[in-house]
């Protein structure tokens, strides 16, 4: 059968079926709260008829409510995606919206730094992802709104964290058992202006409530201080991007340095920066753990994968996009949260005594 030429009602479609008007927008909008068999004859009923579904405009004006959560992301949508937590993340948050049939919407703090997109401003929550480069933008989000803050403090907010203190402090005394070392750390976006390259002294951090990668340093330092090691002593580069192009200048001018003054134990604040340097030190036939010890953090699975497999911290990013995608439906307690880490003892640090 043809669909008609005019757009058929909600309405008329259930009193095609007999069935009620509210049984219908939910087979669009609640899908959990009906039978799969009682859903899938509406929407064939639907799709013979030509009807689409509720306008989305219109129940949004009437119910002051558009259905949609925005994530807001601190890095580009390209760069989020292909980031293994960043995307664990988003799985999350999105395993929960499509069961309650919302829609998610991406926002990138870099693309959109000046001002919000106007599909932004429709959402019914915000779910805020690491420091974003411009808090203006946070200024000009709708306030009444619900927000959830993942892996960045906002003030007056709900964050879902995971302790990365305690957790770098634990890999890092873990490495320290077996001295002598040389350790130095690679950071990830720790500076306050752009430095892709060795931290001087001149160089002003960011504070632990702007970035997780303080709190990291944190750990690392005092795990220095329980091994008599002075903190100030341990040199530290940084990297701005965590992805293999930009890790590797960085990485290799730390692998080039002399034997004598090159580290033989790499504290990395990523998977992505540890693996670097992982495959970097075999190109130039180091042998790790023997020649040189490297640890991570995030637990990513391309790290217990290969060979030898990657000593870390995993922390489980699809659980935390669940949780914040469930307070922001109301469906758990908009309170700060602090998730479980898991230290795993892989093969480049050696084990312990």
């Amino acid at each position: 059968m043809p669909p008609p030429s005019r757009r058929i009602t909600l309405k008329e479609l259930a009193t095609r079926l007999d069935i009620s008007t509210a049984t219908v927008s939910n087979a669009f909008n609640r899908p959990d709260q009906l039978s799969t068999a009682l859903r899938d004859r509406i929407l064939r009923e639907a799709k013979t008829l030509g009807y689409s579904g509720p306008d989305a405009t219109a129940r949004s004006l009437r119910t002051g409510r558009s259905r949609i959560v925005a994530v807001v992301l601190a890095e580009s949508l390209t760069y989020s995606l292909n980031d293994a937590v960043a995307s664990e993340l988003l799985s999350g948050i999105a395993e929960v919206l499509d069961a309650h049939g919302r829609t998610l919407l991406l926002v990138s703090g870099r693309q959109h730094a000046n001002r919000i997109p106007d599909s932004a401003s429709m959402a019914d929550g915000f779910i805020i992802y690491g420091l974003l480069p411009n808090r203006k933008m946070l200024a000009d989000l709708p306030s009444r709104r619900p927000f959830v803050a993942i892996d960045y403090d906002l003030e007056g907010c709900p964050t879902v964290h995971v302790n990365n203190e305690q957790a770098s402090y634990a890999i890092a005394c873990h490495a320290l058992a077996h001295l002598p070392q040389r350790p130095a750390v690679i950071s990830l976006r720790l500076t306050k202006h752009p430095c892709n390259g060795r931290i001087s002294a001149e160089q002003e951090l960011l504070a632990a409530s702007q970035t997780i990668t303080h709190c990291r340093l944190q750990g690392f330092q005092r795990a220095f201080e329980r091994y008599a090691i002075d903190p100030a002593s341990v040199p530290m580069w940084n990297i701005e991007e965590n992805t293999f192009a930009v890790c590797m200048p960085v990485i290799e001018e730390i692998l080039d340095l002399p034997e004598g003054q090159r580290p033989t134990l790499l504290l990395c604040m990523s998977d992505r920066i540890a693996l670097t340097a992982l495959t970097l030190a075999e190109q130039r036939g180091l042998r790790v753990p023997d020649d040189l010890c490297i640890t991570g953090f995030d637990g990513i699975a391309e790290g217990q994968y290969r060979a030898p497999r990657l000593t870390t911290v995993r922390q489980d990013s699809v659980a935390k996009g669940r949780l914040a995608a469930s307070m922001i439906l109301g469906k758990e307690p908009m309170t700060t949260t602090w998730l479980e880490t898991e230290l795993i003892l892989g093969e480049t640090c050696p084990p312990s005594a």
